[in-house]
């Protein structure tokens, strides 16, 4: 049984520590707003905060993130009140199908996190998030509107 840091709450799970981080999310914690794109790290779609810091959970064997804090899309908003990144989102249009976003959202609240009034090349280095629907201009014009919120 290996206990887990999920948005604040602890979770008990019985799961083989060699499992990805996103499995657990979704199969044993119930949390589906993390989405399985491409299980090689490479689109974005699975991306959640461990310690603050963007993190692709398909490729993350649970036992790496044991007694660490695991944030995903589901505990970004707090108190009821939505997180900058996710109205900025909302306000300049960005999802289409939507698939994608719960990554990408999470990646750019990192990136602000860490660097709250990024470059153009700042994002183009940080947010490598894959969107089939090529909202990219929407998701740079939302980024600069929510590091100047």
């Amino acid at each position: 049984m290996v206990a887990l840091n999920v948005n604040g709450k602890i979770h008990d799970v019985n799961v083989d520590p060699g499992t990805d981080l996103l499995w657990v999310l979704r199969d044993h914690i119930g949390l589906t707003g993390t989405k399985y794109g491409c299980g090689i790290k490479r689109c974005g779609a699975c991306t959640v905060h461990v310690d603050g810091a963007a993190v692709r959970s398909c490729s993350v064997p649970l036992s790496e993130v044991t007694g660490k804090q695991i944030t995903t899309i589901e505990g970004l908003a707090q108190n009821g009140a939505l997180h900058k990144v996710q109205k900025a989102w909302l306000e300049h249009q960005v999802p289409q199908c939507g698939y994608c976003q719960c990554g990408m959202i999470m990646a750019v609240a990192a990136l602000l996190h860490e660097k709250p009034k990024p470059t153009d090349a700042d994002i183009n280095r940080h947010i490598t998030n894959i969107c089939r629907c090529g909202t990219y201009q929407q998701v740079r014009e939302a980024i600069h509107a929510a590091a100047n919120a």
